[in-house]
């Protein structure tokens, strides 16, 4: 059986969750391979609606074991609250596992987040404020603390307490209250001790898995845009949400990987700061976020929202390679008579279909085409071939435009409303 990576094709919020929620009812291992609880994966099914932020979207099948990689930060506590809240729901969470080898998100990483936003002013970066900036900066700077460590609980406190001691001087040299020690290991401890055995290696368990040739689904958190090496730096995550990028926050062998899912919205969004070509303004952008519910599902922020940006999806095809694409929200469309579609770009008076770096981005004017819209409600299909003749002409310039085939199409936020 494939391995299949399902991945960000725009700047994050494309629909993973419900794709992922949909394969995830005949795979037997999903995997969260990067990236904190700075997600917000909503999905919809029988179950009702939620909105998942570290738990991997494939919990809702309970015969398939649920991971959170070695790739991943992790905040202990916040996932022990997630995994209470979907109990509450009847959801059984008993297959999540946790690498032993994922990074802890621990309280300062949430302080020094909040912290290096405020400093930064109006040149701030749009961070969700859950710590996974200095999370993973720390883990870089080998000052992070591995899941196991938890098992030694004196030698956790120690690194606690040697730790706190460089970032509580930074958080009172910037006038915030330091941290105490003892709380922080007891806290982390605690939510330890509620996981208890689900925090395992691993990697014997993805091994087996392919042994027996098992379905796997590999579930990205953001897009390509946020990218730490190929998105638009500085305004990134601090991951690789990449297909490339699953195969090492997973434990998964490259070649392993025969199936990459690039999911695209059939518009652009954007949360956080950065350069956004075809972003809308105004009344336009205000009719659009509404009718399709724009806000974050971290953060509760309205959304950026402009028009289908054709490089950035083909950027994105070009660094991962596609197999298919999945579509979501085409529905939303329904009502516009003429749908701008941006194909190239004029930076400085050059065109380009080629994604500028940064600084050039941030002056790059989009350059759309106007496609016919279908000026009906679509939400009800059943067949991709039922769909009007406009709806499935402007999938058709999505494919031709980004260089890849469309599989699936998202036609309302329902696992069921979708068409493949």
């Amino acid at each position: 059986m494939p391995v299949t990576a399902i991945v960000g094709a725009q700047w994050g919020d494309e629909g993973k969750g419900k794709i992922t929620d949909l394969l995830a009812q005949e795979a037997d291992l999903i995997i969260r391979f990067q990236g904190g609880n700075n997600a917000g994966h909503t999905v919809v099914n029988q179950h009702g609606t939620f909105k998942l932020h570290l738990v991997p979207s494939g919990i809702f099948n309970p015969s398939a074991l649920c991971v959170l990689g070695p790739g991943t930060v992790v905040d202990l506590a916040f996932l022990c609250r997630e995994l209470a809240e979907l109990e509450k729901s009847g959801i059984s969470t008993a297959n999540l596992r946790v690498s032993d080898r994922a990074h802890l998100l621990m309280p300062w990483h949430v302080a020094l987040d909040r912290l290096d936003e405020r400093e930064r002013g109006r040149k701030k970066l749009g961070t969700t404020g859950m710590g996974v900036g200095p999370a993973y900066s720390d883990k870089v700077g080998r000052h992070g603390i591995q899941v196991y460590e938890v098992r030694d609980a004196r030698r956790f406190r120690d690194r606690v307490r040697r730790e706190l001691e460089v970032k509580n001087a930074i958080l009172e040299r910037f006038g915030d209250v330091p941290l105490d020690p003892r709380e922080v290991a007891d806290s982390v401890l605690a939510a330890a001790a509620t996981l208890g055995d689900r925090i395992v290696d691993t990697l014997p368990l993805v091994e087996g898995a392919l042994a027996r040739d098992a379905r796997i689904l590999l579930e990205g958190q953001l897009g390509a845009m946020r990218d730490l090496d190929w998105g638009i730096y500085p305004y990134v995550t601090s991951s690789n949400p990449l297909a490339g990028g699953a195969s090492v926050g997973a434990g998964i062998p490259p070649r392993k990987i025969t199936r990459v899912i690039g999911v695209v919205k059939a518009y652009s969004t954007a949360v956080g700061e950065g350069p956004f070509p075809t972003e809308l303004h105004g009344k336009d952008a205000h009719e659009l976020r509404e009718r399709a519910h724009e806000y974050g599902a971290t953060t509760g922020r309205p959304r950026r929202v402009g028009w289908f940006d054709a490089v950035a999806a083909r950027h994105a095809h070009r660094l991962n390679a596609f197999t298919e694409l999945a579509v979501t929200k085409l529905d939303v469309l329904d009502v516009y008579e003429r749908i701008p579609f941006c194909t190239r770009y004029d930076v400085d008076g050059a065109s380009t279909c080629d994604m500028p770096t940064t600084h050039a981005l941030e002056r790059a004017r989009p350059c759309y085409e106007t496609l016919p819209g279908w000026n009906t409600g679509i939400a009800g299909a059943t067949e991709r071939r039922l769909l009007p003749e406009n709806a499935r002409a402007y999938l058709a310039r999505i494919e031709e435009s980004v260089g890849a085939r469309v599989g699936m199409v998202g036609i309302g936020p329902e696992r069921t409303a979708t068409l493949l």
